[in-house]
């Protein structure tokens, strides 16, 4: 297993982070099913190896499904296995805007009894955005509560999750956060994550890239999945993604391996996370982050990828 240090954590992961939202069942956000059985499969086949970082949220699913199933996994495994690292993320409550601090301290307490856990490695404060910068880091807010159970021992790092770039940085400048997570900003489509990454790494802080395929379409196509970052894409992003299909099909390889090692081969991602739905999914995601890629073909990609710098267009 190819793992590296998560920035100034005393965790070391790997490469690729296994996405556990799909894991929750949730049909009409993606539009097909993942039965109970199938989830924990996903889960005891990633515990196998090679990756050994796995990725969910108190608010995956329907009641914390995902966090769930996770936790049935992790007990028929007999326990976390060594080396490996499980994150959560702190949510309201589900329909509720209300992100507190005593929710906050609620949401990794309802974590720990569905992992079967007795701490947490990481928690993430989850899309941010959802409260004033102000009520999240006031005083009996969720920040603080963060910062509360850690000194506890309750959980060991904090992290910040989604959220728009600028909002995110500000976060990070408080000296709090031990990882980000982006999604959707470092793709071979959109690139406004890059200050971002710039000030994490800078700060010693891990930054975790998530939805190396912008929702699919860099995987499965622009035919099918005509959108990007969860909104249907404009025609020069579908322009784009054709083009690069066009290059890739050139040589052989597919645009789903460039999208994927677009990410890993850039130094100041930690880890990327790859949304898991099957087992069969783990070794597919293996295959991807090691095809060979002529160094040929990336040069060809560079200007149709530059033109993401500015964001998706």
């Amino acid at each position: 297993m190819d793992v590296r240090p998560l920035g100034r954590t005393d965790l070391a992961v790997s490469r690729i982070c296994v996405g556990t939202s799909a894991l929750g069942g949730l049909a009409p956000q993606y539009g097909y099913d993942v039965d109970a059985a199938t989830a924990v499969a996903t889960v005891r086949r990633a515990l196998e190896g090679p990756f050994n970082f796995i990725d969910t949220a108190n608010e995956y699913g329907n009641g914390g499904e995902s966090e769930r199933r996770i936790g049935r996994a992790l007990a028929e495994a007999g326990g976390l296995p060594p080396g490996f690292v499980v994150g959560t993320k702190i949510d309201p409550r589900p329909g509720s805007s209300v992100f507190t601090g005593a929710r906050a301290r609620e949401s990794i307490e309802e974590s720990l009894v569905r992992l079967g856990l007795s701490r947490l490695q990481l928690v993430y404060l989850h899309d941010p955005q959802r409260i004033t910068f102000d009520e999240a880091t006031a005083p009996g807010g969720p920040v603080a509560a963060l910062v509360h159970m850690r000194d506890e021992g309750v959980i060991e790092h904090i992290g910040i999750a989604g959220g728009s770039i600028d909002l995110q940085l500000r976060y990070l400048l408080t000296g709090i956060f031990d990882v980000v997570i982006s999604h959707n900003k470092f793709t071979l489509i959109d690139q406004m994550a890059e200050p971002l990454m710039n000030a994490a790494t800078f700060l010693g802080v891990a930054f975790v890239n998530a939805a190396p395929f912008g929702g699919g379409i860099l995987a499965k196509g622009p035919e099918a999945v005509p959108r990007y970052s969860y909104r249907p894409a404009t025609e020069r992003t579908l322009s784009r993604v054709r083009d690069m299909r066009s290059i890739c099909d050139e040589y052989d390889v597919p645009l789903a391996a460039v999208a994927l090692q677009f990410s890993q081969r850039d130094p100041r991602v930690a880890s990327t996370i790859v949304g898991m739905s099957h087992p069969s999914r783990i070794d597919r995601t293996a295959e991807l982050a090691a095809f060979p890629i002529p160094s040929e073909l990336w040069n060809r990609l560079r200007a149709l990828v530059s033109q993401g710098q500015g964001g998706a267009g």
